[in-house]
């Protein structure tokens, strides 16, 4: 008998109905030489600590590190969990051939493996790896079975996160509780939640110390067109006004006329970040939100297996691309034009096996979109769009530059032209066109026919502006940080090489924001980001910079996708994670510092934000109560105080600055968490 596992009921449906596997049982499903059983995702985790050693189950400083000479995993308790575990391992006792059918990436693979390890499965092990659940994807697959021996190396991967977040985990959570904790709350710790919540604190501190500055520019009218000064910005009035009064007497001529023809690309297919991020621009769905919708999608076979971080599809999906075409209903008008071509378009920026190793861009299948929500049939729109555009010709440009001058100074105005539509066809309103076509207005001017030589009148004019602080985070700006471990860039190339060092997978970091939400680290006001006091002061507090660096952790990550490609030794990592956990260890000890303030969530914010109850393992020691020094006393709000000091009171080296909330000393960075809010 061959034993089939899926990583859940539905797709272990979908299997049996296939394999002709139709007689239910208590579990499982049964016929055809095949039985077919599923989990419920996670059946087994990581042992806790006190499972290793009864005096660890205390939150005692003397007890960390926690390191265990040996990782174990047990079946999570949990009643409908174990009746379930007992059926799978009552048939893998008897199986002749193990299938395993596990979500194909690197959780399902440990997921599955996990069960059959805790099962103790003896039998041989086939792989079933597929992109997406229509019933020709599984029978294909079942004709293609793999050797469990092909994804060691990623099951391997996975098992060193696991242990690695563990390891991390257990022991700063502890560490950090039980040196700043207060009122017996817990103070979370991740490998990749902390460095997360660092980008939105850094951000916000960066906006609230953010001083403006003035700067003038200077422009002018010329038919009826705006040129701007080549010169820049100018940082005193007197100098702009200097260089007005010098054109404002004399004729304006343009100098060149330079016009130049070229293709804009359509826009990339999309990877599970990308879409999170135009989801949360477009429709202001959480990263959550579009993976629980893209799932959806996926496990009604629409669209193709969602957990991906590629925009290329490799080159075995071209034969299919014209089925896949011809099943997309609603969308005729459009696919239409590409199949009547005597061959469909395979471009290097769409087809590249070099840039596909699991699984290839999110596409559409080609069944027909029936009976889905709302949320769905945006999320989905977006995808099908994407997808038909990168069968259509470029879209054709014409982008000319004016160059132009009064009394010798230098002035320029650009336009652009859509000389052919091309691929722009596909999206029927600007907010349906791909992100980095929200250009300047001045750039998408169509200018008029100049020509070199001609002068005439024109109307300069010196505005006064101000430099802006960044904006706070949204979680499409934080999505895209994580991604390229804090380096914020608009280039798709240069993100594509930055992605080896993002910080969390892409299924994962829309489950790290939501947990900065459970535990109070971070609120959202519409769109933005803010962090909580508990949650700034954490960052302020945490001086290891490895816990809280995207680019520290980024380097971590990257050694994670080594040891999937078998680039990297599994056990070279964890003995590095073991020693930075004991590095941690000995020098927050020694360590002296306030307790960090517990911030509770407004009875009206959302569930998300609530804070996280305690673990159920233990109960943390409560900190040891001292005095504070003159210099640890927490400020009073800025209304209580009657003046505010020059040199910061804290670190006696920085300045007392104002910023947006609250006045901070302008040492921020390097530390000094002195602060005194304008109100309560």
């Amino acid at each position: 008998m061959k034993v089939c596992i899926a990583e859940k009921p539905s797709v272990a449906r979908e299997i049996a109905t296939i394999l002709k596997a139709n007689t239910r049982k208590d579990g499982y499903l049964e016929g055809n030489g095949y039985q077919v059983t599923w989990t419920f995702g996670h059946l087994c985790t990581l042992k806790e600590p006190h499972e290793y050693y009864a005096q660890w189950k205390s939150w005692r400083l003397e007890m960390l590190p926690m390191i265990p000479p040996k990782f174990g995993i047990k079946v999570i308790d949990n009643d409908g969990i174990r009746k379930q575990f007992s059926v799978i391992e009552s048939l893998l006792a008897n199986a002749d051939e193990v299938i395993n059918c596990g979500d194909a990436g690197q959780e399902g693979e440990l997921i599955q493996r996990w069960v059959m390890q805790k099962a103790g499965c003896k039998c041989p092990v086939k792989r079933l790896w597929i992109s997406s659940l229509t019933e020709d994807a599984i029978r294909e697959g079942f004709e293609k079975l793999k050797d469990q021996d092909d994804f060691r190396s990623l099951y391997e991967a996975g098992m060193a996160r696991a242990i690695g977040d563990w390891l991390l985990g257990m022991n700063a959570t502890r560490l950090y509780t039980i040196k700043y904790g207060q009122n017996r709350s817990v103070l979370s710790i991740g490998r990749v939640q902390t460095p997360t919540l660092a980008l939105i604190v850094n951000r916000q501190l960066e906006i609230e110390n953010f001083k403006p500055e003035a700067y003038w520019e200077l422009k002018t009218v010329y038919r009826n067109t705006l040129f701007s000064a080549t010169k820049g910005r100018f940082t005193s009035v007197e100098e702009g006004t200097q260089f007005l009064e010098t054109i404002i007497h004399s004729l304006f001529e343009v100098t060149d006329v330079t016009t130049k023809k070229g293709d804009e690309l359509p826009p990339r297919l999309f990877d599970l970040t990308s879409l999170q991020v135009e989801c949360n621009k477009k429709f202001s769905l959480s990263a959550e939100d579009t993976l629980k919708t893209i799932q959806s999608l996926y496990e009604k076979k629409l669209t193709t297996y969602p957990r991906v971080d590629t925009t290329f599809l490799s080159d075995d999906i071209y034969p299919k691309v014209p089925n896949i075409l011809k099943g997309l209903a609603g969308y005729e008008s459009w696919t239409a034009p590409i199949l009547a071509g005597k061959k469909i378009l395979k471009s290097r920026k769409v087809f590249d096996n070099s840039k596909v190793t699991d699984h290839h861009a999110i596409i559409p299948t080609g069944v027909r979109a029936n009976n889905i929500t709302e949320a769905e049939r945006k999320v989905y729109d977006l995808v099908t769009r994407r997808f038909i555009a990168a069968f259509y010709p470029n879209c054709k440009i014409s982008t000319t530059t004016i160059l132009g001058e009064a009394a010798k100074v230098e002035f320029k105005a650009t336009g652009k032209q859509i000389l052919e539509p091309g691929w722009r066809v596909v999206f029927d309103t600007k907010a349906n066109q791909n992100e980095e076509e929200d250009n300047d207005k001045d750039e998408e001017a169509i200018l008029p026919e100049f020509s070199i030589g001609e002068s005439g009148p024109h109307e300069p004019a010196l505005s006064e502006k101000w430099t802006q602080p960044p904006k706070y985070h949204t979680e499409a700006t934080l999505l895209r940080a994580m991604e390229t471990a804090g380096k914020l860039v608009d280039d798709e190339e240069l993100r594509d090489a930055l992605k080896e060092n993002g910080i969390g997978r892409p299924s994962t970091r829309a489950n790290i924001i939501e947990t900065l939400f459970k535990r109070n680290y971070i609120r959202k006001e519409r769109k933005s980001l803010y962090a909580t006091q508990t949650g700034v002061q954490l960052i302020q507090t945490i001086q290891y910079d490895l816990l809280k660096s995207a680019e520290l952790t980024g380097i971590w990550e990257k050694k994670l996708r080594q040891i999937e490609s078998k680039q990297y030794d599994t056990k070279q990592f964890l003995d590095e994670l073991k020693q930075m956990v004991n590095d941690i260890v000995v020098r927050v000890k020694s360590e002296w510092g306030k307790a960090i303030a517990i911030e509770t969530p407004k009875p009206d914010e959302k569930a998300e934000s609530k804070k996280e109850s305690k673990p159920k393992e233990s109960k943390p020691r409560k900190p040891r109560e001292r005095k504070e020094t003159p210099a640890e006393k927490t400020p009073k709000p800025a209304a209580a105080v009657e003046s505010i000091p020059e040199i910061c009171p804290l670190c006696g080296k920085g300045k007392v600055i104002k910023g947006k909330t609250a006045y901070g000393c302008s040492e921020w960075k390097s530390g000094c968490s002195f602060r005194i809010p304008f109100k309560e």
